[in-house]
């Protein structure tokens, strides 16, 4: 229906603003009376109503209200910057060792910060990045605590330095004449290649082992001293068939911090085909003084005898614990 110049009966129309709000036309131009749209009918997708008519002044209402045709642009939620930063702030700390907690506090608080931000409005980009972020630096985390757990038990009881003072060589070594320099310096080139106190080079009697607590010197080795382990004490048990009793004397100094007793001190015997031997292996007490009962405090010093049964004509080697936790080094007893 349309009056007789051609433009719409007036009426209620579409105002064309997709809300689906109804505008009254007068038959000449738009009034400012409109009737909501009905809350159970959808919106009608917005295309600017044209003049009806092609009348000019109804062109206005198609972009008068150009807020209700287009959508406000979805922003981040806070939320999400919050579980991002958490997450930033906690995968660093995870990766320094000495911050761990603190990485381990705030990956998880990121963790659910950035499942909530899944459910709420905004842009999602910060909360999947908080999220990738939190698992990465929770396993992260986990592979620096072991690395700092397992350096801390090998610094604990994975040995310690341990040094050898062996005796002058002028004084330990028989005159040669030139024929057998040859051989001798040989037999050094064999022996650089393994180091001083293994069991291919052992350091001779009277060597000095240094490790972190104590100083350890094996001033001689019996290895066929039977009757003198015998002969003192009648409560003795015989060296099992095959085997003497061997005699260890030994010098213990410590040089660690408050005291220590020179039990810690290990001194076993290491037979030639591999077999170590102890002195709680067999229940004989060695003569008087006895090695191992002292206590000593930084630099005390005690000196006595061990003994080990070992097999009979068995060229072993005597070896050197200095401390519970320090690498063991190896003696000749010839």
């Amino acid at each position: 229906m349309s009056t007789p110049d051609g433009s719409p009966a007036p009426g209620w129309y579409d105002d064309g603003s997709g809300t689906g709000v109804q505008r009254y036309w007068d038959g000449s131009s738009w009034t400012q009376h409109t009737i909501p749209a009905p809350q159970n009918q959808p919106a009608a997708p917005g295309t600017g109503y044209g003049a009806p008519g092609g009348d000019p002044s109804a062109a206005a209402y198609g972009a008068a209200y150009p807020g209700a045709t287009t959508a406000t642009a979805r922003t981040v939620h806070p939320l999400g910057w919050v579980a991002l930063a958490a997450a930033v702030v906690g995968f660093v700390f995870a990766c320094i060792p000495g911050a761990l907690i603190i990485g381990w506090v705030l990956l998880p608080i990121a963790f659910i910060l950035s499942i909530i931000g899944f459910f709420v409005q905004g842009k999602k980009w910060p909360v999947v990045t908080a999220l990738v972020l939190s698992v990465v630096g929770t396993i992260v985390g986990f592979i620096v605590f072991f690395t700092v757990v397992s350096d801390s038990v090998d610094e604990a009881f994975g040995g310690s330095d341990v040094t050898v003072t062996t005796p002058d060589a002028e004084d330990s070594a028989p005159a040669e004449d030139e024929g057998a320099a040859e051989e001798t310096e040989t037999d050094t080139e064999q022996e650089a290649a393994s180091e001083p106190g293994s069991r291919d080079n052992p350091v001779p009697i009277g060597s000095v082992i240094s490790g972190d607590d104590f100083d350890v010197t094996i001033n001689s080795v019996q290895l066929d001293a039977t009757d003198a382990v015998m002969a003192p004490d009648l409560y003795n048990e015989p060296a099992p068939e095959g085997f003497t009793y061997a005699l260890i004397n030994a010098t213990i100094t410590y040089t660690g911090a408050e005291s220590s007793f020179a039990m810690a001190v290990g001194i076993d015997y290491v037979a030639s085909t591999g077999e170590v031997l102890a002195a709680y292996d067999t229940f004989a007490l060695p003569p008087d003084p006895s090695l191992g009962i002292d206590e000593l405090y930084t630099g005390g010093t005690t000196t006595g005898n061990t003994v080990i049964a070992v097999p009979a004509g068995d060229p072993g080697l005597i070896r050197v614990t200095p401390g519970y936790f320090a690498d063991e080094v190896f003696v000749a007893t010839q």
